[in-house]
């Protein structure tokens, strides 16, 4: 089952300077490992001359480990990639990528240094990012009688359900969305209430995002 999970709207930026060396920390949408490294690459381009471009992203899920990644990018390791992945982990939003681009001003921040100022522009940023929650539904077309419709219609209500269109003839065909959480409640339901006269075949699962 698809479990709903905060996402990114939109670009998010900080930047703060650390005994001369200037830290840019960007965050932005990514669904997947593929949009996280176009972002990436885009920013090494704009920011050629820098002298690190420190990553993490979470491709998917926050709960998925597997769809998540991270590089100090020739920083001492363990200083950046792993300590801003650990950030974003921290605020449960999924599909995003942060970059942190480093001019370096020649002083050295040792190892507690460079983990403070990679983390500090994502501490900065997380509380403050605009984010939409990404829930998941389930479609089933069913067919019932004119008399059912209205048991339907309530059922869909109180099971974050909806129509989507509906063919009136000899007796009504519906495509209807679920919340794949509410699913199984659902089909207990409709099995008791249209005494296992309507069966919900389904179709697909879609997406859909709540501001």
């Amino acid at each position: 089952m698809n479990k709903p999970y905060f996402i990114l709207n939109k670009p998010v930026f900080f930047e703060e300077e650390i005994k001369k060396s200037r830290f840019l920390t960007f965050i932005c949408p990514a669904k997947g490992k593929i949009a996280a490294m176009k972002f990436l690459a885009e920013m090494k381009i704009l920011h050629k001359d820098a002298g690190h471009h420190c990553w993490a992203y979470i491709g998917g899920s926050p709960d998925d480990s597997v769809n998540m990644g991270c590089s100090d990018d020739g920083e001492p390791k363990g200083t950046a990639g792993k300590p801003m992945l650990a950030v974003l982990q921290g605020t449960h939003v999924g599909e995003l990528v942060a970059v942190v681009v480093r001019y370096s001003g020649g002083i050295k921040l040792g190892t507690g240094g460079l983990v403070r100022a990679y983390s500090n522009g994502l501490q900065q940023l997380c509380p403050t990012m605009p984010t939409s929650e990404k829930r998941f539904f389930e479609r089933f077309e069913l067919q019932c009688s004119y008399s059912q419709m209205a048991t339907l219609e309530h059922l869909l209500e109180s099971n974050s359900g909806r129509i989507i269109n509906a063919n009136y003839e000899q007796s009504v065909v519906v495509l209807i969305e679920v919340d794949s959480e509410q699913v199984d409640i659902f089909k207990q339901k409709l099995q008791s209430l249209m005494q296992g006269q309507v069966i919900a075949k389904k179709i697909n699962t879609s997406v859909v995002e709540l501001g």
